[in-house]
């Protein structure tokens, strides 16, 4: 009989290679299987541009594994771990970056912390937007860090709000050498968000560092986009660099008005006496009640 194959979470670790998948322990001791670890995704740099997302929900990251997307981000917080160990449960077999809020670490003691609290927790990377004394210090206890370079939007305050940013020879020179700092700091990768198309394409290949990019145009190693744009979750108005393929928004509408008109109908039912009906009920055998109030309404 033709049984379906087992699903990606379901495979075994030794058989993981037949699925092209990787056999991986992480920095946590736990072993486990992923599409890509950091030497793989380093050698395809140049080669080809791989897909990226943010999950916000289990749904999403197990739909997002599912449908085939190389890689995953997803937020975590060192003081409360259960929202990002719950996604790594989730989508078992994608390389997943942790990425750690700016303002969750103020030492480089701190920092260090957070990243083996995330690696410990099952990341395969950190994403940080910390300045290169803090991503040195990370990146040299073995933790591979992603930077932040470009429109950095909690830092935006220094760029001029949150527009795109290299849209001058200064911007696009001081770009570059943020980027490349990182890279001596020992940076792996870099997301990069909201610069011209084609700067992005010509930083890319003067940098050792794998680029995600987000509204930046094709020219990166990764495409970088959220969960919550790609499934058109929102309302609009939408940020000019997303693209909506669903509207999940308009179908999330129309369940709350079901929701709403659902209970309605039962407050209706409840008051007309139409809820609960003869098969909702339980009936009770023949000469129960008789019996019943003759034991009570009749004391002996």
């Amino acid at each position: 009989m033709k049984t379906d194959p087992p699903s990606s979470s379901t495979i075994p670790p030794r058989n993981a290679h037949e699925h092209g998948l990787h056999r991986i322990m992480t920095m946590g001791g736990e072993y486990g299987t992923r599409n890509y670890t950091i030497k793989h995704l380093q050698s395809l740099k140049g080669k080809t541009v791989l897909t990226e997302t943010m999950p916000f929900t289990i749904n999403e990251a197990v739909a997002a594994q599912e449908a085939g997307i190389d890689t995953l981000k997803v937020k975590f917080d060192p003081k409360n771990p259960a929202a990002a160990i719950s996604l790594r449960k989730a989508a078992p077999n994608t390389f997943m970056t942790f990425c750690i809020g700016l303002t969750k670490v103020a030492t480089v003691q701190e920092a260090v912390r957070a990243g083996m609290d995330a690696m410990d927790a099952g990341a395969d990377a950190i994403m940080c937007q910390w300045n290169p004394e803090f991503i040195r210090a990370v990146s040299s206890v073995g933790i591979p860090v992603q930077a932040h370079a470009g429109l950095v939007p909690r830092l935006s305050t220094w760029t001029g709000g949150l527009k795109a940013v290299g849209k001058t020879i200064q911007e696009a020179i001081w770009i570059f050498q943020q980027i490349k700092s990182f890279e001596a700091a020992g940076a792996w990768a870099v997301e990069v968000e909201v610069v011209p198309a084609e700067l992005l394409k010509e930083i890319s290949s003067r940098t050792s560092l794998v680029t995600s990019s987000i509204g930046a145009g094709s020219g990166g190693d990764i495409q970088f986009m959220f969960a919550e744009d790609i499934l058109g979750n929102h309302a609009p108005p939408y940020p000019r660099h997303t693209k909506q393929y669903r509207d999940l928004y308009k179908l999330e509408q129309a369940l709350q008005i079901e929701r709403v008109e659902g209970f309605r109908d039962y407050i209706k039912d409840v008051k007309s006496g139409a809820f609960p009906g003869p098969e909702h009920i339980v009936k009770a055998p023949k000469g129960l009640v008789d019996e019943f109030l003759a034991k009570f309404d009749n004391p002996t």
